[in-house]
């Protein structure tokens, strides 16, 4: 008995962390796996922005109109496959939720894997959702080939877009860690598609009162919303819409160490 203790001993003390506090591309990969299982969250995400962009981007009154380096095509399929990724995005950082109900992220706390390296792989899981969305809804555009813009704005909007969606990555851990699992997926559809309104995603602010336009200046969509449309669009870039994409990263990623601090403290 002494010996096994000895053995087990010195078993631990020369036992080393895993390197990346145990992130790695098979728990990654696996992440990304079992996520996309989910019906729901495809469709929701990546299905939804590409019948949405079908709708309202193939338009045959206004769709061939010129509107910057592009047309108005081209304006609307940057806004969907930006509604998707941060749809995609939202909900791949919520899914902590389902997680934390079920026990989950618990049993993960009593392996080597660090909750950095976990808020980590929950961040580029969601990520690696929104680039699927991105990607389907370009793909549909040039596909149609009704969007008609430069080829490298294609791949300039289509990087602001999936980077600024990294926002909305930390608006979903945020989430997954605020609210109940039985709540958080239906209060999250409500909520992004009240956030495309205020920011002026499905309708030009310029259509709305002045105040709701003064207001929409301090959503967390108004800010990427501008950005990722600048390429196509030209001119310069305003330091209040980088603020603003700025801030509510900063709000969002803080509410979700705050949260999560929280969480794992019960432990």
């Amino acid at each position: 008995m002494s010996s096994t203790r000895s053995l087990t001993a010195a078993d631990l003390a020369t036992r080393q962390a895993p390197g990346l506090g145990g992130l790695n591309p098979t728990v990654l990969g696996l992440e990304v796996r079992r996520l996309v299982r989910n019906r729901r969250t495809v469709i929701f995400a990546v299905i939804a922005p590409v019948v949405l962009f079908l709708v309202f981007g193939l338009n045959k009154a206004y769709a061939n109109d010129p509107d910057g380096h592009g047309n108005v095509s081209a304006f609307i399929m940057v806004s969907m496959a930006l509604y998707g990724a941060v749809l995609a995005t939202t909900t791949g950082g919520a899914m902590v939720s389902i997680e934390r109900a079920a026990g989950w992220s618990r049993q993960l706390r009593l392996t080597p894997l660090s909750p950095t390296a976990y808020i980590i792989m929950k961040i580029l899981t969601a990520m690696v959702l929104g680039l699927a969305s991105v990607l389907a809804v370009f793909a549909v555009g040039i596909i149609t080939g009704k969007p008609s813009m430069p080829v490298y704005l294609w791949i300039v909007s289509g990087l602001c877009v999936w980077i600024g969606s990294l926002v909305f990555a930390a608006f979903g851990l945020f989430l997954g860690y605020l609210l109940p699992t039985e709540n958080v997926m239906q209060f999250l559809g409500i909520v992004m598609a009240l956030l495309a309104f205020a920011g002026g995603l499905f309708i030009p602010l310029s259509h709305y009162p002045q105040l709701l336009q003064t207001i929409a200046k301090f959503t967390p969509l108004y800010g990427l919303n501008q950005l990722v449309h600048a390429p196509l669009l030209g001119g310069s870039i305003h330091l209040a819409w980088v603020a603003n994409a700025a801030a509510w990263l900063a709000i969002f990623a803080g509410g979700a160490i705050w949260r999560f601090r929280k969480d794992t403290a019960r432990v």
